[in-house]
């Protein structure tokens, strides 16, 4: 039986940090009434994290790229108002520049402290904040199926999107230190390839069933089936600081599961290749970001992130203008030439360093350049 053309509706959920605007450090503790006023002016559409020192926003069921990009654009607003009215500062970063992660505080919640109690140091080290894409694809075994082939181009859309060169205060020499950070929990990385949705129930069953997890939602693969809603989740991105840069990575990522489908219509897939190999991918993305090279697997060799980019817009180009987010998707060649949060940041602060500023001085310039960019884009 055909299987009916998805709706590709897009949804974005956004992690950010909530900062002292005096010490530049994180807020371990802003308060209930912070929350209580978020929660005032945007409803569901915001919720706690992990940790105190964060927040989390998702917009919408959107029905394309333009509506998730004026969700998205308003709950950010609305948290800068709130923050403003309560003297926080705000920044969208994977990690902050030099926080300490021994020093947060874990967010009085059932499930939270259930996840401190059972996966201990490991989990309270997740001083780090991510972005999700949801992706609505009705039928579960089309899910699967086109989840399998968009593996390959994780480590592209990672790229794009890296915000976390620092930990700790020292410069990490990744452009996203929050992967290596992620990667020591469970159930994280490149996800399992399953032929059936029967047989990735199944799975699922046995670590249900013996009591290890409980539910999906505690598989934290880089792209997974969403145990919440029909869609794909694509996981591996770092939050991304400009609100323009995370809606291309949206656009892509919704085009690339539309290419990969009129493929299939056509009789044709995404050829697979061992985990060991997009792991490799993987890796560059974290440590170059858009400046290094990714193996182009076909052709056997490495290839300039911005010429990848330029294959992907043209895989996607016929997709993208019926999904009407070729313009929010061609943005990539953009941040391809002129680098993401995270060459940003590291600009920052090795001018403040050539300005022969204090270590610590540098990394608050770098706070103050997220906290301005966060909000303006600028």
């Amino acid at each position: 039986m055909a299987i009916r053309r998805p709706a590709f509706t897009i949804g974005i959920e956004e992690e950010y940090l909530l900062v002292d605007p005096e010490t530049r450090d994180l807020l371990r503790d802003p308060g209930q009434a912070v929350l209580d006023d978020c929660r005032k002016v945007l409803g569901k559409q915001v919720s706690p994290e992990f940790l105190r020192a964060q927040i989390e926003v998702g917009t919408t069921v959107c029905p394309n790229i333009p509506a998730a990009r004026a969700d998205l654009m308003r709950l950010r607003g609305a948290l800068c108002e709130v923050a403003d009215r309560h003297g926080i500062g705000l920044i969208a970063a994977s990690t902050h520049p030099f926080a300490d992660w021994a020093e947060q505080q874990v967010t009085e919640a059932d499930r939270y402290l259930m996840l401190a109690r059972d996966l201990q140091v490991v989990v309270r080290r997740l001083v780090i904040c991510g972005m999700h894409v949801h992706v609505g694809i009705e039928d579960p075994e089309l899910r699967l199926d086109l989840m399998n082939q968009v593996t390959y181009f994780l480590p592209h859309l990672l790229a794009l999107s890296t915000s976390s060169p620092f930990w700790h205060g020292v410069e990490t020499g990744l452009k996203s230190y929050r992967m290596s950070v992620f990667y020591s929990l469970p159930r994280t990385g490149l996800p399992e390839q399953f032929s059936s949705w029967a047989e990735y129930e199944r799975h699922v069953a046995v670590l249900v069933d013996a009591g290890l997890i409980e539910d999906a939602t505690k598989l934290w693969w880089d792209v997974r089936p969403s145990a919440r809603y029909p869609t794909i989740e694509m996981r591996v991105s770092d939050v991304c600081t400009r609100i323009e840069d995370a809606v291309t990575v949206a656009a892509l990522f919704q085009a690339l599961l539309a290419m990969l489908y009129r493929r299939r219509l056509e009789n044709q897939r995404w050829r697979a290749y061992a985990d060991m190999l997009i792991a490799e991918n993987m890796w560059r993305a974290q440590r170059y970001g858009v400046e290094g090279s990714l193996m182009d697997f076909g052709r056997g060799e490495l290839v300039p992130y911005r010429d990848l980019v330029e294959e992907i817009l043209a895989l996607v180009r016929e997709d993208a203008i019926e999904l009407g987010c070729l313009e929010a998707a061609e943005r990539a060649r953009q941040i391809a030439a002129e680098g993401t949060s995270a060459d940003r940041q590291l600009a920052t602060y090795r001018s403040a360093a050539a300005a022969e500023k204090s270590t610590d001085e540098a990394l608050r310039d770098v706070v103050d350049e997220l906290m301005v960019d966060t909000r303006t884009g600028l």
